[in-house]
């Protein structure tokens, strides 16, 4: 690993740091390094604050560091626009930074590039690329986002090791206690969820986020012909009636970055076979259903083969297992 490599590293740590409040701007993390060795980080703060360019440089300066003639590692590309803030690429200018270590270039429209021209015609060296595959993978959402104007779609099953959905006169849950708070990370990592109306009059799901710190997601039913009674416990809730591209396209004009599909069986097939979804966890539970009554993950002949996807990760949550796949043909961060 070079020195590169592990700053960077350092900066993607202090992005995830701001992964639950910096949406819907990226979560980026920067690590400013002083020509007397002294290290100081920093991470996007919430919509209006600054960003972690910034952040870093303020703490350095902050601390009475000398600024001048230091390297700056950002995740991603410096912005060189002013919206809710003044450009990144004026601050670090501004502050003497003689070298920036970018991870990956930004694809909104508003930098695309701009941001590491503005550094050059500054004079400042600039090196690209560096671990650019570990934080594609950690800004997948954002980048799926800017690149297609949709939110990046998580599908989450908890199933049988006979691909079953519900256990026939057994608990409620499929998985324990560890998968289910696996599960409320992930609702506090995405700004909406979806579920069907069958759902709800099964279920009656909250949908919120209780068994972790984090936001609960924005929710919505769909719903083209079941009624949502007033006591469900999803209220209050936005009830779809329309097409599910009609669905993406609208929540993505709206900034939603990550829209997390936890549903029954029938929807999820139609999030499938639509080619709608961008990433699948399963929570695999080691028991059998026993029973070919019991619904499948999908509906019909509906197949999802290995060979169509890529592994991402496998973990552990107490007794079951977490696999996460994506679909070769909808990389991440792929168009």
């Amino acid at each position: 690993m070079t020195d590169h490599q592990a700053l960077m590293r350092r900066a993607m740590h202090m992005a995830q740091t701001a992964r639950l409040h910096a949406r819907p701007n990226p979560w980026v993390g920067a690590v400013v390094v002083c020509a007397d060795g002294r290290i100081f980080e920093g991470a996007t703060q919430p919509p209006g604050g600054p960003h972690a360019e910034v952040v870093a440089l303020q703490n350095a300066i902050g601390a009475g560091a000398d600024t001048r003639g230091a390297t700056l590692y950002s995740t991603l590309e410096p912005c060189n626009h002013t919206g809710r803030t003044g450009p990144c690429t004026e601050a670090i200018i501004a502050a003497g930074i003689a070298h920036v270590v970018v991870g990956i270039t930004d694809p909104d429209s508003l930098v695309a590039g701009t941001g590491l021209a503005r550094l050059r015609e500054a004079e400042i060296v600039v090196t690209e690329d560096v671990c650019d595959a570990e934080i594609t993978q950690q800004l997948a959402p954002y980048l799926h986002h800017r690149r297609t104007g949709r939110p990046f779609v998580m599908l989450k099953m908890a199933t049988t090791l006979d691909a079953r959905t519900s256990l026939p006169h057994g608990p409620r849950w499929i998985t324990g206690e560890q998968a289910r708070v696996r599960v409320h990370e992930l609702r506090a990592n995405s700004d909406a969820i979806v579920v069907g109306a069958g759902t709800v009059l099964a279920d009656d799901p909250e949908l919120t986020v209780r068994h972790v710190d984090g936001p609960s997601p924005r929710r919505i039913v769909l719903s083209r012909t079941t009624p949502i009674p007033d006591d469900a416990k999803v209220h209050p809730c936005t009830v779809w009636t329309d097409s599910l591209s009609e669905l993406l396209d609208t929540l993505g004009h709206e900034g939603v970055i990550q829209l997390m599909v936890e549903c029954g069986p029938t929807l999820a097939t139609e999030f499938h076979t639509r080619g709608l979804v961008n990433q699948y966890v399963f929570h695999i539970a080691p028991t059998l259903s026993g029973s070919l009554h019991a619904p499948g993950v999908f509906v019909g002949n509906t197949q999802l083969s290995l060979d169509e996807c890529t592994i991402v990760s496998t973990t552990a949550l107490g007794d079951d297992i977490e696999l996460i796949l994506e679909p070769l043909t909808q990389k991440v961060g792929a168009l």
